[in-house]
């Protein structure tokens, strides 16, 4: 017998103290890299977006790849990208510590993608904290206000 998942993920992730630092002349660029991280490692993104100081993704992981390893190797090669290219990136400080990451039907999957696409309308009126700790509490999952800005 095969391996079939499904298994739809976001994943959510900021720079550290959710410092802003992307940008509409920037933003693109990064996004782009990182689906093709994803896309390397056999992984499908449907969309990777975000606004100002945080990333959101929406994808499926291949069987063979855990989502913390996932994560790492993004955090990883995106800051890598970030300081070859740090002339777009002035005021990147690093990616936080750590991630958020929900598991979604596939029927939610186009809720989602156009969830990530209004990040920058979103967070005209929210703030990243606000919208984690409402991502948070929506499922079900406890948290210290402490560690969200680490």
């Amino acid at each position: 017998m095969s391996t079939y998942t499904q298994i739809l993920y976001q994943v959510v992730f900021g720079s550290k103290g959710h410092m802003p630092f992307l940008k509409t002349d920037n933003e693109n660029m990064l996004f782009a890299y990182i689906a093709g991280i994803l896309r390397k490692k056999s992984c499908h993104s449907y969309i990777v977006g975000g606004a100002s100081n945080h990333i959101h993704i929406i994808t499926h992981l291949h069987p063979t790849v855990d989502l913390a390893s996932a994560v790492k190797d993004i955090k990883l090669a995106s800051h890598k990208i970030i300081l070859e290219y740090g002339n777009l990136f002035l005021h990147f400080p690093g990616w936080q510590v750590g991630y958020s990451a929900f598991t979604y039907h596939i029927s939610a999957k186009d809720n989602l993608i156009r969830y990530v696409e209004n990040q920058r309308e979103h967070h005209k009126i929210n703030s990243f904290k606000d919208e984690l700790i409402q991502l948070l509490k929506e499922n079900s999952v406890d948290f210290k206000d402490e560690y969200l800005l680490i």
